[in-house]
């Protein structure tokens, strides 16, 4: 896996490894139950809801990878990057600039 420099250098290579749109959609369901889990959390003032945010953020994603992309989540390699680039593509799907 090849070193990035700037997120600008990885982002093209993260949307490469989420060609599947069954990997997506299931990413998008993780980031939007990791909202809902943050919002639960405020709401209900108990913050050990935000325990499980990791668990469906990265559980879908990860089925995504394992099952249907069928390679391994860059989040090993590069989690900084990887976390970055789960909410851009989550920002550019709801904004209509990607497809889901």
């Amino acid at each position: 896996m090849a070193e990035f420099r700037s997120f600008r250098e990885f982002y093209p290579y993260y949307l490469g490894e989420h060609r599947h749109p069954v990997c997506r959609r299931l990413h998008l369901l993780g980031s939007t139950l990791v909202l809902a889990v943050v919002l639960v959390a405020i709401l209900t003032a108990d913050w050990r809801w935000l325990l499980l945010a990791p668990v469906v953020g990265y559980g879908f994603a990860w089925i995504g990878h394992f099952v249907f992309e069928k390679n391994r989540p860059a989040t090993f390699r590069h989690p900084l990057y990887s976390l970055l680039g789960d909410w851009v593509m989550y920002w550019q799907v709801l904004t209509g600039r990607r497809r889901p």
